[in-house]
């Protein structure tokens, strides 16, 4: 009887959960699929800003439990820190061995070695982070209702920068432009105080995507009330006040969205070929160069669309298609990137595509941005269980003693 071939996947995110769920789903005889993260869920990364703004974390926090439900996926929690290729072993709190690796790690925020920005920034790139960044919200609109306070310290209270004007920063700022006034009203503080700076260094915002777009999403960001500046380099942050190259801001609340860098776990694996951004080099069909049964999905791959979700979706699907008709012994097409469609949301019930040469905006943008979210929770949980989801993260979620059982609160948001 042949030996089972171990699939390991390192990494519970888009890339991987596709590889591990794809391969699965095909049923090949003699393959254990394994797939270890840290965390015991997906974060659907394209809404996870949305928890910070008061809705409910279900759509963004899908249980791997549930995904793998009715497959043979054995499923571990642990913290990768180091893997040997000769030995073809991935070392976390214990050792695992693999006949066929997928490295699907993701990537880090990155400071750009600013002081200041870890230790006083907030940030939307997991759960946790938009879960601080809202009790943040809260807390510091609290002391600026106390008619005591001096004016200048509920200004400096109510003014919140936003660093990086790429789709996080556009979809928070919109986000944030009306539901920081909401909760300025619930702690009984002025929402007239409320003011979202939208900082971004580059000439304008969204510099990857067309200047038409990117002037459209502008002027919708600014109807909403965003101030938004352009060509601003941030050079630091102190306590309560962010730092720019030509001007000091004082304010107690800046997110940052601006930057991330590869994952740590890809510098401690010796043999790798790394290209300028620190990704791997990887080979048509997604092999690390120099590492045989290696493979690399999603962030960590030097690809042309590298760092999109639709593109590490997209790389789990065309492995789970080759690692099946290898340990099959056939042969499959080599590895193709595909252009991604772009759907921006800048504020309730309006959004910004770019589908190929086609731009469209407003509602039938937001709801081209919604399906577009169904159709994936659909394709990992069936499509029942990804209205369900869906639904439940368009439901306000508050925890805040203040802003509870508020009417208004409990309403379904865009």
């Amino acid at each position: 009887m042949p030996a089972v071939k171990n699939v390991v996947i390192v990494g519970g995110g888009f890339g991987g959960v596709r590889v591990a769920l794809d391969l699965a789903r095909r049923g090949i005889g003699g393959v254990s699929i394994t797939i270890i993260s840290n965390k015991a869920h997906l974060e659907y990364y394209p809404t996870v800003y949305r928890v910070a703004t008061g809705r409910s974390s279900e759509q963004v926090c899908i249980p791997l439990d549930t995904i793998f439900r009715d497959t043979s996926v054995n499923i571990i929690n642990d913290e990768i820190t180091a893997i040997d290729t000769a030995e073809k072993t991935v070392i976390g709190n214990e050792r695992y061995t693999y006949d066929e690796l997928v490295l699907a790690v993701g990537s880090e925020t990155g400071y750009f070695n600013i002081p200041g920005l870890p230790e006083f920034s907030y940030g939307v790139k997991s759960i946790r982070e938009s879960l601080a960044l809202k009790n943040h919200l809260h807390a510091v609109l609290t002391p600026s209702a106390d008619p005591a306070l001096p004016p200048e310290q509920k200004v400096i209270a109510a003014h919140f920068m936003i660093v990086g004007g790429g789709p996080s920063g556009v979809e928070l700022a919109g986000d944030l432009s009306w539901y920081a006034k909401r909760i300025a009203v619930k702690h009984g503080s002025d929402p007239a105080l409320v003011t979202i700076d939208l900082i971004e260094a580059a000439p304008r915002l969204l510099p990857v995507l067309p200047a038409d777009v990117s002037e459209r999403v502008k002027k919708r960001l600014q109807s909403l009330g965003v101030n938004i500046y352009v060509s601003r380099t941030v050079t630091g942050e102190e306590v309560e006040q962010l730092l720019m190259k030509d001007m000091q801001i004082k304010t107690k609340s800046v997110v940052w969205t601006a930057g991330v860098k590869p994952n740590t776990l890809i510098g401690k694996i010796e043999g790798l070929e790394l290209d300028r951004r620190g990704r791997i080099v990887v080979t048509e069909h997604l092999q690390a160069k120099g590492c045989p049964h290696l493979y690399v999905v999603g962030d960590a791959a030097s690809t042309q669309y590298s760092g999109l979700a639709q593109t590490a979706n997209h790389d789990g699907e065309y492995l789970a298609r080759f690692l099946a008709a290898k340990l099959g012994g056939h042969t499959v097409p080599e590895y193709r990137p595909i252009l991604p469609i772009s759907a921006i949301p800048a504020g309730p019930n309006w959004a910004a595509v770019l589908w190929g040469n086609r731009r469209i905006y407003g509602l039938l943008a937001s709801w081209l941005r919604h399906a577009a979210d169904i159709r994936y929770l659909s394709s990992v949980l069936g499509l029942f269980p990804a209205l369900s989801i869906f639904l439940a993260g368009t439901r306000a979620s508050e925890s805040c003693p203040v802003c509870t059982g508020d009417e208004v609160g409990e309403r379904r948001v865009a």
